[in-house]
């Protein structure tokens, strides 16, 4: 397997287009060219003493391509600073990843003020810092194939981000998968996810250095910006991750749309309905996929697979499902005739990967514990698989819910939730129920006002809808909050609950009736915590 660092000098002579951002286009050899001199700036700042890591805290723009390729020439780890962290947070994953310096630019430099990093900044668009890339003659060296090459945040949907390591035989590993996807020589594909989270640099710019194609790239995701972009380029390719596909779907339909380039797509999370409609509107082929930065895992559709499944296990990969307490197997999932999931207290465990080879998170032995014990890769993800051997997503390892006594995941009342015409996404998640155990709570991006009696009939004529599933309150939300890769942020709607600025409505009794919920009413909840002597939940 070559390294990374490889498969970007093999472009070194090649006058192709390798990559175009607004205005601007690049050939391959240009992007080796710049990677070099960038890796000749980083070589004369490297401390033998100290970790050979650059952060970078930019945009989707070239300078952030020129330092990957720069740091796999030079053999240095590039660390992808996440730019919508703020304060503490940001510093602490600055500080905590351990960075020579820091590539900047003055936009980005201001969420910088008043902190002691401890660490240079360079900014990209000073003049000091491009008279100091002109005078060098550039450089690379043979780098092994084990050097960490990237250090990628994970997404902090459930707790606070962790820095996956990603060496640069890993990330070449990778890369090759690119011919799947069609991408070769004539293919031109699409950035618009954040060049600091895994998913833009290993779904697309890896492939497509591996194949030579050309990248297009956007400085930020726009949803009305997408088809534009598609059309301008020439896209036959893009990446996606969480909710992308949800929000390119929600403007509006034109009779040309499928008038367009695009080939192919690829991402994670996007609902079975998202990936339809997707596909008939624009007129490309959706192929969905789980995995995540850490790399372990990866489960695939392929024909045949139901539609709220995952999909199948990779060729030679030993995956299963296991009870994170006894650490034993769960017995395949068991469906009644509409499809409910009708042993879930039983099937439903985390996913595993027995015998994993995971590289690790940096400076994270707390975590690296959690995932990776007696040689198995806990996921941290629920799941449930079937008699075929399918595997279903049933949410994060906090999205387990307690109604009457009955365990059950939030995923799959999320899937049904996403039918709801109107729904653009959806979150479920447990909120405390003045007797005991929980009430389920959902949160709806809509496209539209919210009917209530109309989603009450909705959820009445979902065959597959657990009897105590529906939910209790319905928070409805102008925009979801979501992490800077697209996913739901629940964190902060379980903390909110039902008080909360948006409006909010429930079900006060076991009829299926939603009303909205007023000021007396929240006051009335606060007093059966308060005499059922369970107020502690609510803080």
């Amino acid at each position: 397997m070559p390294t990374f660092a490889e498969l970007v000098e093999a472009r070194a002579h090649d006058e192709h287009a390798g990559l175009r951002f607004e205005d601007e286009t690049y050939s391959w050899a240009r992007v080796v060219l710049e990677a070099r001199k960038r890796a000749a700036l980083a070589l004369a700042l490297r401390d033998p003493g100290r970790p050979f890591h650059v952060g970078v805290l930019l945009d989707n723009v070239p300078e952030y391509v020129f330092w990957i390729f720069g740091a796999a020439l030079a053999g240095a780890a590039v660390v992808g600073v996440n730019p919508t962290r703020r304060g503490a947070e940001l510093a602490a994953d600055i500080r905590h990843t351990d960075s020579l310096f820091l590539v900047t630019d003055s936009t980005r430099a201001g969420l910088l003020d008043g902190m002691d990093l401890g660490v240079p900044l360079l900014l990209a668009d000073s003049p000091d810092y491009r008279t100091s890339l002109a005078s060098r003659e550039g450089a690379s060296r043979t780098v092994p194939g084990s050097e960490p090459l990237l250090l990628l945040f994970t997404s902090g949907s459930t707790g606070a981000p962790k820095a996956v390591i990603c060496s640069q035989e890993r990330l070449a590993e990778i890369a090759a998968h690119g011919v799947v996807f069609g991408i070769g020589r004539d293919a031109v594909t699409y950035i618009a996810m954040p060049l600091f989270h895994g998913n833009a640099v290993m779904a697309n710019l890896a492939m497509a250095t591996h194949g030579g194609a050309t990248v297009a790239l956007r400085r930020r995701f726009s949803a009305s910006g997408f088809l534009p972009d598609i059309r301008k380029f020439g896209v036959t390719y893009f990446n996606y991750v969480g909710r992308a596909l949800a929000y390119i779907l929600a403007t509006p339909e034109r009779q040309d749309d499928a008038d367009n380039p695009l080939a192919a797509a690829f991402g994670t999370e996007a609902s079975a309905r998202d990936m339809a409609e997707f596909g008939r509107r624009f007129g490309c082929h959706i192929i969905e996929g789980y995995g995540s930065s850490e790399g372990v895992i990866a489960i695939s559709k392929t024909p045949g697979t139901p539609p709220d499944a995952l999909g199948l296990a990779g060729e030679g990969v030993d995956l299963a499902v296991h009870d994170p307490e006894t650490g034993l197997e769960c017995p395949r999932a068991v469906f009644d005739e509409a499809r409910r999931l009708v042993n879930a207290h039983e099937a439903i465990g985390e996913i595993v990967r027995r015998g994993a080879a995971f590289e690790g998170y940096y400076n994270n032995p707390e975590a690296d514990a959690r995932r990776l014990r007696d040689g198995w890769y806990w996921s941290g993800d629920l799941g449930y698989r079937d008699q075929d051997g399918y595997f279903y997503f049933a949410g994060r390892d906090a999205d387990w819910l307690r109604v009457d006594g009955e365990n059950f995941a939030a995923a799959p009342v999320e899937r049904i939730l996403a039918r709801y015409a109107p729904v653009i996404m959806c979150a479920v998640y447990a909120v405390p129920d003045a007797r005991t155990g929980d009430q389920v709570m959902a949160t709806l991006e809509l496209s539209g006002s919210f009917d209530p009696d109309g989603f009450a009939r909705f959820l009445a004529e979902q065959p597959d809808l657990g009897t105590k599933w529906a939910p209790r309150f319905v928070r409805i939300t102008r925009a979801m909050p979501l992490t800077p890769t697209n996913k739901v942020a629940k964190t902060g709607l379980r903390r909110e609950r039902w008080e909360c600025a948006d409006p909010v409505f429930w079900r006060p009794g076991r009829e299926p009736r939603y009303l909205p919920m007023a000021g007396a009413d929240r006051a009335e909840l606060r007093k059966r915590f308060s005499e059922s002597g369970r107020e502690r939940f609510l803080l």
